[in-house]
């Protein structure tokens, strides 16, 4: 059975076999980089800026645990895609019932959302912050970044790589020099890591905490990426991959959690040693290590806002296609994708803009860290489940210890959230009141709750594995061939210098027994507007054209026919095949690359899906 590829454009292109020593290591070293981005994105800085400023060093053991905890799940993560050569969202899919995985994809794309709009926001507070752009503009700038996604993925593996790491080292040296300009109580930061009980506001920010560290998507995400490394798929291959994989992992998350430490701790030396406790917003941050400390470390803080938010902006889109490609096998082009989920993004921070204000963007950056902690659990159970499955992962499944650890894990994250939930719904019924709380709001969380359960005792009841995300099938037997005669075949033509080879594999296909059926599409405005009644230059030409195409293949010995369409090339093309009854068309194809195929290389793709006949392209 052929199992489609995540991430397919990068499906083990990074060699690792032919390397030895320390470079052999050095192969495997990335993955966890682009993931680590994640956890140091600007959602991670308005919930580290707000514990900070409001209760000091206080949470800085939530930061703690929340890496410890993102740790051993990212390694479940890599465990998952090195051993079964699956992304979390296609074990899920074969794990689970197909009318699972369409709520599972839903809340998986909303943390996604979530975290986009984390990255526009950060990016617009960070060009307002160095150059004075409106924040209204710099969230429309961030629209621009599709295109840098296209550029690193047609780079490859390595090349995005290296974008990603660079701007993880901008961010990291920005944060280590503003530790010194601070100059932090060392005291104090120790006594940050001694646990301590949470409620109301702590308890909010301790949960956005938890959800801008460890993020649902980076667990999708780092079982693909794992996969873009070859190595044996033997037993002693992929130990030494799991291993090599755990090293860069834990490297990647160290350096993230110094990074969120630095933030709060910035935070707290700053702002609530000053008695500023409510600084809440990133501006404000910014405004305020000018009055204390000058220029230099408020520059330093807009520049790796917008190096964290770039670089968390590319592995969001990635891990976007990869959910949706795993849960619904549903595959786009990836500047489509990432453009959906940025417009996606983009509206709600628009309208906050429009109906609250600039200041109410800090409130929403925080409410999106909420949201990617409440979907945590649809992530880390199936991975839990999926890890600890012996039949799957053979001798490499998860022992007991680490099982418990992992289990403790997701108890932890799923009772704050539910607690928080439960707090906030009656904050709203005590304070706002509505019918819509009663009616909505109460429903949909009873629901997902439900869904929870669900995906949680499912595998412990039902060990059927479900095959869902083969889309081949099984392989058919073949028996006599036939020699298939075809009488009625169409040649697309556009009087370029590709018309003769596509012409000449048309004839070889039908010989002197079939009829030709010369088509050819007028796009010019006249056209799209008159059809059939045009009669500009243009269409003139390319009539004389194909009759000179005709003319020609008469002398050949060929019967033919021309046939002109209006507008849309693909529409027109496939109304023509079937007004007449076509039994084969052949196009020829440009080959177009990159930007390019985007503008001109659409009209195969396109008549492919409009007709159900054989199309051969032509190169």
């Amino acid at each position: 059975m052929d199992q489609k590829q995540s991430l397919s454009e990068v499906h083990q292109s990074v060699v690792t076999n032919k390397r030895t020593g320390w470079k052999r290591i050095l192969a495997f070293i990335g993955p966890a980089y682009l993931v680590s981005v994640g956890y140091m994105d600007p959602g991670n800085w308005a919930t580290d800026i707000a514990g900070g400023s409001k209760f000091g060093y206080q949470l800085i053991w939530v930061l703690l645990m929340s890496n410890l905890i993102a740790l051993l799940l990212q390694s479940l993560s890599a465990r998952l895609g090195i051993v079964r050569g699956l992304d979390l969202a296609q074990a899920s899919r074969n794990a689970y019932p197909k009318w699972v995985n369409f709520p599972l994809f839903i809340l998986a794309q909303t943390a996604i959302i979530a975290c986009d709009l984390a990255e526009i926001i950060g990016m617009a507070i960070g060009l307002n912050l160095l150059f004075g752009l409106p924040l209204i503009w710099g969230i429309s700038i961030t629209i621009f970044d599709t295109v840098l996604l296209l550029f690193l993925l047609n780079k490859g593996m390595r090349k995005m790589e290296a974008f990603i790491v660079s701007m993880v080292f901008i961010v990291g040296i920005s944060f280590l020099v503003e530790m010194f300009i601070v100059e932090p109580s060392l005291k104090e930061i120790a006594k940050g890591f001694e646990p301590s009980l949470l409620s109301g506001e702590a308890l909010y920010i301790a949960i956005g905490i938890i959800g801008a560290t460890v993020m649902p998507h980076n667990l999708y995400l780092h079982s693909s990426l794992v996969q873009t490394r070859k190595f044996e798929r033997d037993n002693k291959g992929i130990k030494e991959a799991i291993k090599f994989n755990f090293v860069d992992t834990a490297v990647a998350l160290n350096l993230a959690f110094f990074v969120n430490a630095a933030i709060l701790i910035l935070a707290a030396a700053a702002f609530f040693k000053n008695g500023f406790h409510h600084v809440a917003e990133i501006q404000d941050a910014h405004r305020l290590l000018n009055n204390i400390f000058g220029s230099v470390a408020p520059a330093l803080f807009a520049i790796a806002l917008i190096a964290a938010g770039q670089s968390s902006t590319v592995t969001g889109t990635l891990a976007g296609q990869i959910i949706m490609e795993g849960h619904l096998n549903l595959r786009i082009q990836p500047w489509l994708r990432r453009l959906i989920t940025r417009l996606l993004a983009i509206i709600p921070a628009f309208c906050t803009i429009l109906f609250f204000g600039d200041d109410a963007l800090g409130g929403l950056l925080i409410l999106s860290q909420v949201v990617l902690s409440l979907q945590l659990g649809f992530a880390i159970i199936p991975l839990i489940h999926l890890t600890s499955d012996k039949n799957e992962m053979k001798g490499f499944a998860i022992k007991p210890w680490v099982k418990l650890l992992a289990w403790t894990s997701a108890i932890v994250i799923v009772s704050l959230n539910i607690k928080l939930v439960i707090e906030e719904i009656s904050t709203w019924r005590a304070t706002a009141g509505g019918w819509y709380i009663d009616v909505i709001v109460i429903p949909v969380a009873i629901l997902t709750a439900l869904l929870l359960v669900y995906i949680f005792i499912y595998p412990l009841i039902s060990k059927r594995q479900r095959v869902g995300n083969v889309p081949h099938g099984d392989a058919l037997a073949i028996s006599n061939i036939e020699k298939i005669s075809y009488h009625k075949i169409g040649i697309t033509v556009d009087f370029s210098a590709n018309d003769r080879n596509t012409i000449r594999h048309a004839l070889i296909q039908g010989g002197k027994n079939a009829h030709y059926y010369l088509i050819h599409v007028v796009e010019t405005a006249v056209a799209r507007y008159h059809g059939q009644k045009a009669m500009d230059h243009e269409t003139q030409t390319d009539t004389e054209n194909l009759e000179k195409y005709r003319l020609n293949l008469m002398d050949l010995g060929y019967e033919s026919s021309t046939h002109i369409g209006f507008g849309g090339t693909a529409k027109a093309i496939a109304n023509i095949s079937k007004q007449n009854n076509i039994e084969l068309l052949v196009m020829g194809a440009h080959g177009h690359k990159g930007l390019k195929d985007l503008i001109f290389g659409t009209t195969v793709d396109s008549v492919r899906h409009k007709v159900d006949i054989p199309v051969l392209i032509v190169r």
